[in-house]
């Protein structure tokens, strides 16, 4: 009982910290990949959530933003939280993201899942900002090497009591049933194509039907038809993704049978769109609460700016 209680203390302590945007030093990240690892290898592919929960889309490193999210839509352990994955890149601050996430995951590990997003991988992370700003501020690749490690483990997608199916990107023509998705090897880099692949890059389109080539090279685009489908197979009342920006925080496709949850105010400092979080109550009626970017005088800026690359995911 005692060494569990220097452990909660020990972890709030390092919340506090991640609070106030100070960074952990590289053998903590390390401590800390490895225990949520440990939480997350025990998830199943579809894991099974219970309303009421918050849902929250793509956050890429706005760390001033996600404190403004937990300030505008409550805060673990009080509200429970499905984040719909990335959490790193473009913005100036996925170290810390991703930390406070995976030490509230710690701490709250009933209270707060982490799906991944297409961002969650290596090879996007060496272009995108994350293996920069690690690089940056350790001096070496070691904290991006713990953190895209633990990516691996990261679950691909939620239900939310049998009703609502979460995902980061959308549906694949390799998969009709959810069953096909809880026996997919996530435990991997996500690949370039198939299943995995394009439950993290695709997206629906509302001007076609079927499944299309996506423009974003990978994953497809998914029309109402599929959906429709998709739902009735597996006995589902609505489908929530994030992955697309969103100028009013949200969007809601196919008569009402898909959102797309989108959580970072103002993208790339710069698109001036609003966020949103979708609180699904007890009794599974949904609600966008929808926020702005955090007050300049409550963000700090790095003097030493860098280019993000132009690619909008």
């Amino acid at each position: 009982k005692s060494s569990l209680s220097f452990f909660l203390m020990s972890v709030d302590a390092q919340i506090e910290k991640a609070l106030r945007g100070e960074v952990l030093d590289e053998e903590e990240i390390k401590d800390l990949c490895e225990k949520v690892i440990s939480l997350l290898i025990l998830e199943s592919n579809v894991k099974a959530v219970r309303a009421p929960v918050t849902i929250v889309g793509d956050i890429h490193g706005q760390f001033y933003d996600l404190k403004e999210m937990f300030r505008v839509a409550g805060s673990a352990p009080d509200t429970n939280f499905l984040f719909l994955g990335d959490y790193v890149d473009r913005g100036y601050f996925s170290l810390e993201t991703i930390t406070l996430l995976c030490l509230l995951k710690l701490r709250y590990p009933d209270r707060i899942t982490l799906l991944r997003g297409n961002h969650e991988t290596k090879s996007i992370t060496q272009t995108y900002g994350f293996y920069t700003e690690c690089f940056r501020r350790y001096g070496n690749a070691n904290a991006w090497q713990y953190f895209t490690d633990m990516f691996n483990y990261l679950t691909v997608s939620a239900l939310i009591d049998g009703r609502f199916f979460c995902v980061h990107g959308g549906l694949s023509p390799n998969i009709s049933s959810l069953d096909q998705i809880r026996v997919l090897d996530r435990f991997q880099e996500v690949p370039h194509e198939g299943a995995y692949a394009d439950l993290v890059w695709s997206d629906p389109d509302d001007s076609k039907e079927g499944y299309a080539n996506s423009q974003r090279g990978a994953g497809y685009t998914f029309g109402r038809d599929v959906v429709r489908k998709f739902l009735h197979e597996n006995r589902i009342d609505h489908i929530m993704r994030a992955h697309q920006l969103c100028n009013d925080g949200f969007q809601c496709l196919f008569g009402n049978t898909l959102s797309t949850i989108w959580s970072a105010p103002n993208y790339c400092y710069r698109c001036n769109n609003i966020a949103s979080v979708l609180e699904v109550d007890q009794f599974l009626n949904k609600f966008f609460n929808t926020y702005a970017a955090a007050p300049t005088n409550e963000r700090v800026i790095p003097p030493d700016l860098r280019q993000i690359p132009d690619y909008f995911s």
